[in-house]
């Protein structure tokens, strides 16, 4: 199949991306910077795996639709949509400026829906196809100094399930991952304090790898998930139990 990942020039992204790959599937691989993007390529192509690095802003409506059209015209229309693009900002409620509202909510949020938008229609069309989209248990428990990360990881949750009600009948499957900290720059970057409390509350004692969730995600695309609609599936070292 036909996969495009987006935010995939590091961590979770590029490790979906690799997985992915690995399976047999071509993948398109999306970054706000297309370096990055391409340093992930040369990562899948060194493990005999077939990809295409393609830079835009998910956020911006014509960078989108120029990137699906030139996918569509590179591969074919994608077949698998992995919505992974954001990146975190931590702040007390009241230091967080209308702009880094905005910025967090256009990345993770509008970024979904433009990604989403471009790609269901040939979905529909063929009457099949898988949508991930990468959410955070953040979105179901929320998360200290993190009410704009975890807000717009919760209205990626109820998108899923209002979708996967959508078009499941369609033969579209629509579902999402809540991963908890994984060792990525996007966890790294926060506070050194709040990294030390979450190992110590975490029933496994660790974060997680982003190839374990590159796992998941496979899982969720193939034959064995068949019957996964709507849902959120949670790698997160046993800090949210559903």
């Amino acid at each position: 199949m036909i996969a495009l990942v987006t935010g995939a020039g590091s961590g979770i992204g590029a490790a979906i991306a690799l997985r992915l790959a690995t399976d047999g599937h071509r993948v398109a691989v999306n970054d706000l910077s297309l370096a990055a993007a391409k340093t992930t390529v040369a990562l899948i192509e060194a493990h005999g795996g077939s990809a295409i690095a393609y830079g835009a802003d998910v956020s911006d409506a014509p960078a989108v639709a120029a990137m699906l059209t030139q996918i569509t015209h590179d591969l074919g229309a994608p077949e698998v949509l992995v919505n992974n693009a954001g990146f975190g900002h931590q702040a007390p409620f009241t230091d967080i400026t209308p702009d880094q509202f905005d910025r967090i909510f256009a990345v993770h949020v509008r970024g979904n829906f433009l990604c989403t938008r471009a790609c269901l229609p040939a979905m529909l069309a063929r009457g099949t196809g898988h949508i991930v989209n990468i959410a955070s248990q953040l979105g179901q428990i929320g998360g200290v100094e993190l009410a704009h990360y975890a807000g717009a990881k919760a209205a990626i949750i109820g998108m899923t399930k209002s979708l996967a009600r959508e078009v499941s009948a369609q033969g579209v499957r629509v579902n999402a991952i809540a991963p908890g900290p994984i060792n990525t720059p996007l966890v790294e970057a926060l506070s050194e304090e709040w990294k030390t409390a979450k190992r110590a509350a975490l029933p496994l004692g660790r974060f997680g790898a982003p190839e374990e969730v590159g796992g998941v995600v496979s899982f969720l695309i193939s034959p064995d998930a068949a019957l996964f609609v709507g849902q959120t599936l949670g790698p997160n070292s046993g800090d949210v139990m559903l």
